[in-house]
């Protein structure tokens, strides 16, 4: 029989150091007595409310996790077996959601379940297995599935594109896969992570599938698409999209150029390519691309090639003013998600599966999109430039 709560003794086990909390926590007895004394009000009701003959059988045993602790839980039992608890239904092990919450949150900033495992020892006195572990956080994984099918906005004005690998176990060898992710922009000036695509297969290819995705899950326009030098990614988003300006990423553009450069130039044909992708204006950057060529293109012909080849979705960005060049000239805004994802993997070598991947990276996504509240800056500035600049394209979505 469960003894009352003795709260003079508990006050003595403070002051003499003991924790509120924890296997041996001054609190967990008054838990423990209080839920039982919950569960026999419970049982009372049923017994009042049921038509047929029926009367109390007892208890039965079991252990149950909580926030203050771990305990054995007496509940409960009728003669006639139709008694069917709701504070700690059957098969119920834990009182509360709260250790649930308290892993995911770990979850999601990366942590490894060794180290959650002991913060949960730690906080509530509580041994979780791996198991336990890996049970609560596969509850994100039909979120995740959800969350990769919803609707998306008809527009969106800017999006960024790009793609980080990671080694995962498949048919009993690790092979590197790519996770495609996709970043936007939507009218209301906020950040938005559009998507999450794991494949095996590389380049422009499966870029194609995950536009025409986009696609089906409502986007019916974009105006600028800012990606990197990837052979064939702006002719896969015209395939789609044919009116998107694509802006491709100017600084993978220079770091592409140095890797053909011998070291003895590499100082000199980086002080003589600044000119070009800080210019003023287009005009300005072509002249510079020139006086470029005249001095080193006989030396590095594959270099000058590769500027010319691209410019017209390398040079986009002149158009805008400042404030627009900076969100649109790199893709720095999609590798700041990137350096987040590798913070919460930087603990991983590999993975033993894609969902173990998938919903760790989704939880970072939970976590890392509660900051992206405020539109970003000068947007309706912007705005008011892509209405100018893309003319009747947001006519069906904005008020002007």
């Amino acid at each position: 029989m469960t003894q009352d709560f003795d709260f003079n003794k508990a006050i003595e086990q403070l002051q003499s150091g003991k924790g509120l909390t924890g296997a041996d926590g001054v609190l967990t007895p008054l838990i423990k007595q209080l839920t039982e004394a919950a569960l026999k009000a419970e049982l009372d009701q049923h017994l009042n409310s049921d038509p047929e003959p029926n009367r109390k059988n007892g208890s039965s045993k079991k252990t149950v996790k909580s926030s203050v602790g771990e305990f054995e839980l007496e509940t409960p039992r009728d003669r006639a077996g139709n008694f069917e608890p709701q504070l700690v239904k059957k098969n119920q092990t834990k009182l509360s959601d709260e250790i649930d919450r308290k892993i995911l949150s770990m979850f999601s900033m990366g942590m490894s379940y060794r180290d959650i495992k002991t913060h949960i020892a730690d906080l509530y006195g509580l041994e979780l297995s791996e198991a336990s572990l890996t049970a609560v956080t596969d509850k994100l994984i039909p979120q995740l599935k959800e969350w990769q099918q919803r609707s998306l906005d008809e527009v969106y004005p800017i999006i960024w594109l790009d793609a980080i690998h990671y080694k995962i176990k498949d048919n009993g060898r690790y092979v590197s896969k790519a996770i495609y992710t996709i970043l936007g922009v939507n009218l209301e000036g906020k950040k938005e992570l559009l998507g999450l695509y794991l494949s095996e297969s590389k380049g422009a290819n499966y870029w194609l599938f995950v536009l025409t995705d986009l696609h089906n899950r409502g986007i019916k326009d974009i105006l600028i698409a800012c990606v990197d030098g990837l052979n064939g990614f702006p002719e896969a988003i015209a395939s789609i999209y044919p009116e998107t300006e694509v802006q491709l990423c100017v600084i993978h553009q220079v770091r592409n150029s140095i890797k053909y450069i011998a070291s003895k130039h590499q100082k000199a044909f980086m002080a003589d390519l600044k000119p070009i992708y800080r210019a003023t204006s287009r005009t300005a950057a072509e002249t510079a691309l020139d006086e470029l060529e005249n001095k080193w293109g006989s030396q590095y012909p594959i270099v000058i090639d590769s500027w010319r080849r691209k410019w017209e979705n390398l040079s986009v960005y002149f158009k805008y003013p400042e404030y627009v060049r900076r969100a649109i000239y790199t893709t720095n805004a999609i590798e700041a998600v990137h350096r987040q994802f590798r913070k919460l993997t930087k603990t991983k070598g590999a993975f033993p599966n894609e969902n173990s991947l998938l919903k760790l990276l989704y939880a970072g996504i939970l976590n890392a999109s509660k900051k992206w509240t405020m539109p970003v800056q000068n947007w309706n500035l912007a705005l008011s430039q892509f209405a100018i600049h893309f003319e009747g394209r947001l006519d069906n979505v904005l008020d002007i």
